[in-house]
């Protein structure tokens, strides 16, 4: 199974590294989701190492790696200028590269010279050498006339031939290249001379050792840059002991190391990625992101958009690494890593999180015993209960109207049905003894639901 494959890399970088087991799952949820990932840590953490690790698995993926700095330009991440390309009367060799009949005849040359190699007073192969040249000459001579004047760029080994990208210290990058990267970041895209054109990276990742000041004049250009990466981790020094003195052993072990036979193809991570697709995700998984929402805005941690409309690739990737064709809200703990902007938010987001999932219709469910209390508190208090019990019925009825709805958008196995159910009861409970109070006989809301339809 192509999960079996993802996990077996999973397992084997974390035996790699030490306490990294948070970063690996998001590398992972970053490949299958096509998200981009931020490590932000101390030096010396081995972030890049274990990013590096994990993406050399996949056999047939280009990387891209550099460290940015202010002396960056453009053409260390897109490419220059092919000089060729825009000499008046010459064509560049990409296009004659790409063009069928050229490289056919280029190997019928190879093959011509090489014959002349072997036989050098052989003037038949000289004569054949020279008029294959001769027509390769006549071809370029027609591409140029087709190809000149349009720039091409050289971007072999460059982003727009990549599928992983790692921009290290990426906040460091300059003011001019900020375009580019958002472009290149969030639609997978760059401009060539006023020409859109599409690159295959699958995730960027970055790392430093801390996030820019927004709210400083000079930094706040970098703000968007940061948004741009879905996910965030907050790495630490190794703190077991036995974890560290395990590291040392294996660097200080000189006997060979068995190589790692799990990679993977990239022809295998887009079945993955579609896989992850095909998860089902719930209205109820939905309700509950909002309740998240909610929650952290009115702690004033900052949610944008942008994380908020995309966040089911990711609740769907975590159920698939848990061998799961449904999300379930267990599975939105991996939200943190969506959530926080600084690491001092991490705990409340954390909390927000787990007390939304764990209890998720806690507060609806107090909410309706609240409603329900209160009716029945200010039918105890009427001197005439017969026709205080009319309006108690219909209100209780409302209640239980919404009890039965909050069943509905669950799934039967969710653990939410048993609070759910014990809502109802109660509220057939306090019905009970309101018609044992007055002189009416007691009709389950059930029953009132079908008289109200006949």
């Amino acid at each position: 199974m192509l999960r079996d494959k993802m996990m077996r890399i999973m397992e084997y970088v974390n035996s790699q590294e030490a306490e990294r087991e948070e970063l690996v799952h998001a590398v992972a949820l970053a490949l299958l989701t096509r998200k981009n990932l931020f490590v932000l840590g101390d030096t010396g953490q081995s972030k890049s190492h274990a990013v590096s690790l994990f993406c050399r698995q996949i056999r047939d993926a280009k990387m891209f790696l550099t460290v940015m700095s202010k002396q960056t330009d453009q053409e260390q991440l897109f490419g220059r200028l092919d000089l060729s390309s825009v000499i008046p009367g010459n064509v560049s060799q990409r296009v004659l590269d790409r063009d069928p009949g050229y490289a056919q005849l280029k190997e019928q040359l190879e093959g011509q010279l090489a014959c002349c190699r072997q036989s050098p007073n052989d003037l038949t192969a000289l004569k054949a050498a020279a008029q294959t040249q001769q027509k390769m000459e006549i071809l370029r001579k027609c591409l140029s006339e087709w190809y000149g004047g349009r720039p091409e760029y050289i971007t072999t080994g460059k982003i727009p031939e990549s599928h992983i990208c790692f921009l290290d210290e990426l906040f460091k990058a300059n003011d001019g290249l900020l375009n580019s990267l958002l472009l290149a970041l969030n639609e997978r895209q760059y401009v060539n001379e006023g020409v859109v054109v599409s690159i295959p990276v699958v995730s960027f990742f970055s790392a430093s050792n801390e996030i820019p000041n927004f709210n400083h004049p000079e930094e706040r250009i970098l703000k968007p840059l940061y948004d741009r990466f879905d996910l965030k981790v907050h790495t630490r020094y190794v703190q077991s002991k036995a974890k560290r003195m395990e590291i040392l052993q294996r660097k200080q072990d000189i006997s060979p190391q068995e190589p790692f036979d799990g990679a993977i193809t990239m022809q295998e991570l887009v079945f993955m990625q579609d896989e992850v697709r095909q998860i089902t995700l719930p209205q109820s998984i939905n309700e509950l992101w909002d309740n998240i929402l909610c929650e952290l805005r009115k702690k004033e941690i900052h949610v944008s958009d942008r994380t908020y409309f995309n966040y089911s690739e990711l609740v769907k990737a975590e159920a698939w690494l848990q061998g799961r064709d449904q999300v379930l809200p267990e599975d939105m703990g991996i939200l943190i890593h969506c959530l926080w902007n600084q690491p001092k938010e991490i705990p409340v987001v954390e909390k927000v999180i787990r007390d939304v999932t764990e209890d998720p219709m806690g507060d609806q469910i107090r909410e309706i015993l609240s409603q329900a209390y209160g009716y029945f508190d200010a039918f105890q208090s009427e001197s005439d209960q017969n026709k205080a019990l009319v309006q108690l019925r219909k209100n209780l009825l409302g209640c239980y109207d919404q009890a039965v709805a909050l069943k509905d958008s669950l799934p039967d196995d969710s653990s939410a049905q048993t609070a759910i159910h014990g809502l109802i009861d109660t509220l057939e409970n306090l019905s009970q003894k309101a018609y044992g109070q007055s002189n009416f006989t007691y009709v389950p809301f059930e029953e009132l639901k079908i008289l109200q339809t006949a």
